[in-house]
């Protein structure tokens, strides 16, 4: 993976605020020519520096509107227990992020759901399909204060 220099970090910057902008208008903003800007989003998606360009919804407007943030144990003597669940984790549409943490929890998981009841659901099948979780804590998302994925490049 070759060094992201001042234009790669400055493409990066604008279209993770705006992944449908047209090249010409990122060739404008960062000093490009045009093709310059397509070769670069090219390699930077080639390399996995850009991993996915997506619609963000409102939640609101879907029948999952609720969310939830797991705490999850696993159990200590088994060592496959995070390559089992992030494998079986990854085909599961309502859990969103999934991040291994240090602390009084393992993992800790973000899942969405229409109501408590689907989210009661969601848990009893997360623990019937992973016996490696020993203990799930649950809070209950009452307002989004801040929600993003940006990652600053400068």
């Amino acid at each position: 993976m070759e060094q992201l220099d001042r234009f790669d970090r400055d493409i990066l910057d604008i279209v993770q605020r705006d992944c449908q902008l047209k090249a010409e208008t990122i060739a404008e903003r960062v000093g490009l020519s045009v093709s310059a800007v397509q070769r670069r989003l090219k390699r930077l998606r080639e390399e996995g520096i850009i991993k996915a360009e997506v619609a963000v919804l409102d939640r609101k407007a879907t029948a999952t509107s609720m969310v939830f943030i797991v705490g999850m144990e696993i159990e200590r003597d088994n060592y496959d227990a995070l390559a089992k669940f992030r494998l079986w984790a990854e085909k599961q549409d309502h859990i969103q992020q999934v991040y291994y943490v240090t602390g009084a929890v393992d993992l800790i998981a973000i899942v969405t759901a229409r109501d408590v009841e689907h989210y009661d659901d969601i848990a009893a099948l997360i623990m019937a399909d992973n016996p490696q979780i020993r203990r799930m804590h649950t809070n209950v998302v009452l307002r989004d204060v801040k929600l993003g994925l940006f990652v600053p490049v400068g």
